[in-house]
């Protein structure tokens, strides 16, 4: 694939549906998406899969039968099979996340490689790996009785993937769920079609050729309206989504009637660090912007609150805007190196300038301010936006964005917001003040913080001497509040992928009697 990508692009077909292994060829302009950084460059152009999502359902749920029965071994074989090609075409599914979402190449093969490292970490039997928590197991109740532990696969499974992880967040869901039985109807996001198309493709030739039924991975492309049919569809059992809280809200209200419909949701952040004046301030500062910056801002893990002790603010504020201020942002492809790429969309370029604004006229200083530049080479008309640094009063759980630095809107750009804290318990109050509760950090050098913070910190991820943004595949990924409903992701995914069935199985031919009942043989 060439720098330019479009002209010669990895896809094995043109715009398509992919259900029950065929490609269905998609006309139209319902759907399209563009390489960032040249706007007037299209990556995928085509019509939604809106009329082939009841296709793609009964094609999943008769794989599934097929694939459930399938011994797990063999399962996990086939599994191997995508891995052995996720990491052959690895380098093509870079290429295209670089075009398509607008990352940097280092970054585009950062997520490339997650794609095969999903699955060792998902079959892994180490002693501490997730497998062991949904393998069945046998206990004895009695002298003739035992209990039985199994796990069931749900069944058919609606992936709902985002634009900023496209490969990776969706084949986080799929790999878990097909090694445990379930068939999958993949929706990627319509900011990013090719991509999803290609891991499609990419899953459904490794599918093949280790013998799975086709129609076990299928993929439809659309809006809204696809996601919506998708999951009110009678015939999905479950409905693993990545995306924003708004999203995730719908897709909870449009399930209140199916409580037997399994609902994971990884949702967005707004996710606090803390400085302490007794942390390192080169490392706080350097992780503090790495994390605020990555992506364009465009993680949901991204540090978008800083509070940092008063008494090293005055050292602590300045480097970070001087770090901010010197990060490299360029075309993803450029040869030099470059920290940020283009934002997704022209949207989310102006967003992130009125974000900084709107906290202005609410009495904050623009520290630094983001830009739109007009000097990137090779992105002269590109969706390019500078780093921003906000200084606030502080975040609390006030509701108006006067009074709570908008700590309950989470803005999806490389804005970060500053405040200052006289102590410990102060800082966390300020980290804990708002809904969403994903990520948090602390800074600093104490034992005594470190356990406070962690065992007060209301986030699902918190750690200690490192940034918000990167997490780890041997751990749950996931929030509460507006961040997630208690099925966290990474290496829990397994546990939503599948159901307990308990079963007491009895050996004796004969039934004891409970008190007041009588029973007589010559009854039979």
């Amino acid at each position: 694939m060439n720098r330019a990508g479009v002209d010669n692009m990895p896809l094995k077909h043109g715009p398509s549906s992919l259900i029950a292994g065929e490609a269905i060829p998609l006309v139209g302009e319902a759907i399209r998406s563009h390489n960032p950084a040249r706007p007037d460059e299209t990556v995928w152009r085509g019509g939604d899969s809106l009329e082939h999502v009841d296709r793609a359902v009964a094609a999943a749920v008769d794989a599934q039968a097929q694939w459930a029965l399938a011994p797990r071994e063999d399962r996990f074989a086939a599994l191997r099979v995508y891995q052995e090609l996720a990491k052959e075409r690895a380098e093509d599914v870079a290429q295209l996340i670089a075009l398509e979402v607008g990352k940097p190449l280092w970054e585009a093969r950062q997520e490339a490689a997650l794609l095969a490292a999903k699955v060792e970490g998902t079959l892994s039997e180490a002693a501490d790996a997730a497998l062991h928590r949904v393998t069945g197991y046998e206990t004895a109740i009695s002298e003739t009785r035992v209990g039985r532990c199994a796990f069931r696969p749900h069944g058919v499974m609606a992936v709902l993937g985002p634009f900023n992880f496209p490969a990776h967040l969706p084949n986080g869901h799929i790999v878990p769920a097909l090694a445990l039985g379930n068939a999958i109807v993949f929706k990627p996001s319509d900011k990013t079609p090719a991509v999803g198309q290609l891991l499609g493709e990419i899953l459904i030739e490794a599918l093949d050729r280790a013998g799975a039924p086709a129609g076990l991975v299928n993929v439809l492309q659309g809006g809204a309206d696809v996601a919506q049919r998708l999951t009110s569809h009678a015939g999905v059992d479950g409905i693993l989504f990545t995306g924003s809280w708004q999203v995730g809200r719908k897709i909870l209200e449009a399930n209140l009637d199916t409580p037997g419909r399994i609902v994971a949701l990884e949702l967005g952040g707004n996710n606090p660090a803390v400085v302490m004046d007794d942390a390192n301030l080169e490392q706080a500062v350097i992780e503090c912007a790495r994390a605020a910056f990555a992506t364009t801002g465009q993680r949901c893990t991204c540090t978008r609150r800083i509070i940092v002790h008063e008494r090293v603010a005055g050292r602590f504020i300045p480097a970070l805007c001087k770090a901010a201020s010197a990060l490299i942002v360029g075309e993803q492809f450029a040869e030099h190196p470059v920290f940020m790429g283009p934002i997704i969309r022209a949207e989310s370029q102006e967003a992130t300038v009125n974000f900084a604004q709107s906290l202005a006229r609410s009495g904050g200083s623009i520290l630094v301010e983001p830009t739109i530049p007009d000097d990137i080479p090779g992105g002269e008309r590109g969706h390019f936006v500078t780093p921003g640094v906000v200084r606030v009063a502080g975040f609390s759980t006030a509701s108006s964005i006067d009074q709570d630095a908008g700590c309950d809107i989470e803005v999806f750009g490389p804005v970060v917001r500053v405040s200052t804290a006289r102590s410990l318990d102060e800082a966390i109050d300020q980290a804990n003040a708002t809904r969403y509760g994903l990520a948090a950090s602390i800074f600093t050098k104490s034992q005594e913080n470190v356990a406070a913070f962690l065992a007060q910190a209301r986030a699902g991820c918190v750690n200690v001497n490192t940034g918000t943004a990167g997490a780890s595949g041997k751990l749950p990924f996931g929030g509460l509040g507006l961040s997630g409903n208690h099925r966290p992701a990474g290496a829990f995914a397994l546990d939503y992928c599948a159901y307990p069935v308990a079963s007491l199985i009895e050996s004796a031919e004969s039934a004891p009697l409970s008190p007041g009942m009588t029973f007589h043989s010559d009854w039979l």
